[in-house]
């Protein structure tokens, strides 16, 4: 299972988006390992420009696995915090708190965002 992150969905929503993103989110898709989680969901819902990406959304919501965020998520994501700055790095909150989901269900995560793969070492 890959937990997508928003940038990706990004891409793969846009027709113009970067034809690698989208294939590898359209094989993950095809594959039935896709899966995301609620801060995703809202930052592509608060994103959402057309009545057709709605109804993209709405079909996903019925179609894909949705990885809780529990509140053992919170604390990994409240450690990963304080591990970036340990290194003198930050990160956007929701990053956060997505790179601690994705840890927390030991999924891959796929992301158009460099700074993840920072957040998944440490």
């Amino acid at each position: 299972m890959t937990l997508i992150d928003t940038s990706s969905w990004i891409e793969q929503l846009r027709s113009k988006g970067d034809p690698l993103i989208r294939s590898r989110v359209e094989s993950l898709l095809h594959t039935g390992q896709a899966a995301w989680c609620a801060v995703v969901r809202l930052e592509l819902w608060a994103g959402v420009g057309s009545d057709e990406e709605r109804a993209i959304l709405r079909a996903y919501t019925q179609e894909l696995p949705d990885l809780p965020i529990a509140d053992e998520v919170w604390e990994e994501g409240c450690a990963l915090a304080s591990r970036c700055r340990k290194t003198g790095r930050t990160a956007p909150a929701s990053d956060l708190l997505i790179a601690a989901c994705a840890r927390y269900h030991e999924v891959q995560i796929e992301t158009a965002d460099a700074h993840f793969e920072f957040l998944m070492k440490l």
